[in-house]
């Protein structure tokens, strides 16, 4: 061994350079060391800030993911409210809760509802409106096609209930109107038959008005004849012979009598034949001895009695315009009394109760 290299054998001053040497070489590593130590704890340090802050990030957005999804479900349940209930409270609270949302496409997709929910509305809006007008005037059959249109637009799931409702007055005035038609066509059908009837009746009392004066003329004149058949039979007897007595036939004409005969053996008399025509004449002659004696009564012009038609008269009841009761009567107050009798019936009045349309009169058969 190299005895220079034994630190036993170096001098004082190869000591202390060596020494001083070593101390350098020892603070150097020292001090790596601690700069090391320090670089790595400041490392340490930012990385633990990197991480909070990481951290932090991360809180934040899931906070914000959860405040999103609160915004959305409020949103939605508002938007459920006003599809339910489409008030325009309940739509303007739909609204306003889409500011709060921030996901474009969830937002796009809530505006479109509402809008959707909007144009709903005015379609409710118009079918109520044209039923109505059509129940103010349910004869106009415009107005009834026009909510019928109306209706038919509501196709949303949302407007079942209101479009059934508003399909069941519909057709509650579609059949009053109906029944209001019909009743007034029936109305017209009876006034018209009735107003038929009434001059039937004045032209029928006309004519029985004339039959009962031409009747009294042909009595009248039948009866003038028969006194002078008799006056004839009396001027008969003055020549003693004998005579017929009187008889009219079944035509009701008047009578034509004659007597001849020689004076003091009888004398013969004719019978008597009623004729009826347009003359009346009368013609007496009596002779003194051996005459005749002639009566001839003219005939009476006029209608024929026997062959006179008989007016007949039927009472009726009509229920809806269609008669239902009827009767034929030889005189006007039976088939009046009838008609009042069957209309003032239970039957009749339970059916008038019903709502039924009854009209009754009497008119000649």
């Amino acid at each position: 061994m190299n005895k220079n290299l034994n630190p036993l054998n170096w001098t004082k001053k190869q000591q202390i350079i060596v020494g001083a040497v070593a101390i350098v070489l020892i603070g150097g590593v020292t001090t790596g060391i601690v700069n090391h130590a320090n670089h790595q704890a400041k490392e340490r340090k930012i990385e633990a800030l990197k991480n909070k802050k990481i951290k932090l990030c991360k809180a934040r957005a899931e906070k914000a993911r959860k405040l999103e999804k609160i915004n959305e479900a409020d949103s939605k349940k508002l938007l459920d409210i006003a599809e339910k209930t489409p008030t325009d409270k309940n739509i303007k609270l739909a609204e306003d809760s889409f500011l709060k949302v921030k996901n474009d496409e969830v937002k796009k997709a809530f505006d479109n509802q509402i809008v959707g929910i909007k144009n709903r509305v005015k379609l409710e809006n118009e079918a109520k409106t044209a039923v109505s007008n059509y129940q103010k005037e349910a004869m106009n059959q415009d107005k009834y096609k026009t909510a019928q249109q109306a209706i038919s637009k509501l196709t949303s799931s949302y407007s079942k209930g209101l479009k059934d409702m508003l399909n069941k007055q519909l057709a509650t005035s579609k059949k009053q109107a109906d029944d209001a038609t019909k009743a007034q066509q029936a109305k017209s059908t009876s006034d018209s038959k009735a107003k038929t009837a009434e001059t039937n009746k004045q032209q029928s009392g006309s004519t029985e008005a004339t039959n009962d004066n031409s009747n009294n003329v042909n009595v009248a004149s039948n009866t003038q004849n028969t006194a002078n058949n008799d006056v004839a039979s009396g001027s008969n007897s003055y020549g003693g012979g004998s005579q017929n007595n009187y008889s009219q036939g079944g035509s009701n004409t008047s009578q034509n009598n004659s007597n001849s005969g020689s004076s003091n053996q009888g004398q013969g008399n004719s019978g008597q034949n009623n004729s009826n025509s347009n003359s009346n004449s009368n013609t007496n002659t009596n002779t003194g001895g051996n005459g005749s004696n002639t009566n001839n009564n003219g005939s009476n012009g006029g209608n024929n009695n026997n062959n006179q038609p008989q007016t007949r008269y039927v009472g009726w009841v009509s229920v809806d315009g269609v008669r239902r009761y009827s009767q034929t009567f030889n005189t006007l107050g039976e088939a009046q009394s009838y008609a009042d009798s069957v209309k003032n019936s239970q039957e009749v009045v339970n059916l008038l109760l019903d709502g039924h349309s009854i009209r009754y009169g009497v008119e000649p058969a």
